[in-house]
């Protein structure tokens, strides 16, 4: 698949938003919650960083004006569930906004709204894995482990703003220290496992089976289905060298390591130096939740493609 920017910008910013929101949602009423001004701070850069995936994602489509149109679907469409998700998530997030800024932190209310924010959080997170989970067509996509890494991620990417603001704040302890380090864990576990999994997996499909004529033998393209390259194949037919798939696999291992290791450093300092840590954790999880991304959509492979001419997908 054509790896489109617009959509890699979506998965990783909102993913890491909706992580940071169901955290703040989820620990809100606890001990490991934030105070006010860094809950608030925390809540705006979720938010922000959430409206600018669903923004970003708008300019893949041919007529962003009508991007409205897709929550219509939600009966049937994965895209459809994530996008009423991702806008009924705004509700119980400024609700819990309002109560940060105005003091009224009741427990039992602060609670009530918070795990209601983690949960739609969460969700819309689990729907955008589905999107391309329920795709029959990539196999590369359709896969058990594409909605528990895009979680992962979340958590990942989440839990490291989320020990930043804690130290900053001067309330870490060790859940904002534990949520970052298992979740990165995971992501680098899933991602490797993920990568292991695509590979082993054989191209099953050809020409054959496509046109539901394998019984009869071989079948092979008479001649090619256009003379000059259409939106299909420019869209569902790139392909990334091997070697090239390899170092960016390479940098993004490489990258989640090392964020890992800023944060177990950030668990060693106290106060600024420990923000700081956490901070260049989340910009090297960032970077190569970004590579991970653009490999995920260059590395799937279309059934399409053995229209025009494959010989396996």
């Amino acid at each position: 698949m054509h790896p489109a920017y617009s959509v890699i910008l979506f998965t990783t910013t909102s993913g890491a938003g909706y992580g940071l929101l169901a955290l703040l949602g989820f620990t809100a009423a606890t001990e490991a919650a934030l105070s006010p001004v860094a809950a608030l701070i925390s809540l705006a850069l979720a938010l922000g960083l959430i409206t600018f995936g669903l923004l970003a994602s708008t300019f893949h489509l041919g007529r962003p004006e009508r991007a409205w149109r897709a929550l219509s679907q939600w009966r049937s469409s994965w895209l459809s569930r994530e996008g009423v998700l991702a806008v009924a998530t705004y509700a119980p997030a400024l609700g819990l906004g309002f109560l940060w800024l105005t003091g009224q932190e009741t427990a039992w209310l602060l609670a009530l709204v918070g795990v209601l924010a983690g949960v739609l959080a969460v969700l819309t997170v689990v729907a955008t894995g589905m999107i391309y989970a329920s795709l029959k067509t990539i196999r590369q996509w359709n896969h058990p482990l594409v909605v528990p890494a895009y979680l992962c991620f979340a958590l990942a990417g989440g839990g490291t703003l989320f020990l930043m603001f804690a130290s900053f704040s001067g309330v870490v302890g060790l859940v904002h220290w534990i949520i970052p380090v298992v979740g990165l864990l995971l992501t680098l576990l899933l991602t490797l496992f993920y990568w292991h999994s695509i590979d082993r997996q054989p191209p099953d499909l050809d020409a054959a089976a496509a046109t539901g004529l394998s019984e009869f033998g071989q079948v092979r393209q008479w001649e090619s289905a256009h003379t000059a390259d259409n939106y299909v194949q420019r869209e569902m037919g790139y392909q990334v060298a091997r070697r090239h798939a390899a170092r960016l696999r390479r940098l993004t291992v490489l990258g989640i390591a090392l964020s890992l290791l800023f944060v177990i450093v950030s668990g060693l300092l106290s106060g600024l130096a420990a923000a700081l840590s956490a901070l260049l954790a989340a910009l090297l999880l960032f970077t190569a939740s970004l590579v991970q991304r653009w490999l995920f959509f260059a590395q799937a492979e279309h059934i399409v493609n053995l229209y025009y001419g494959a010989q396996r997908a």
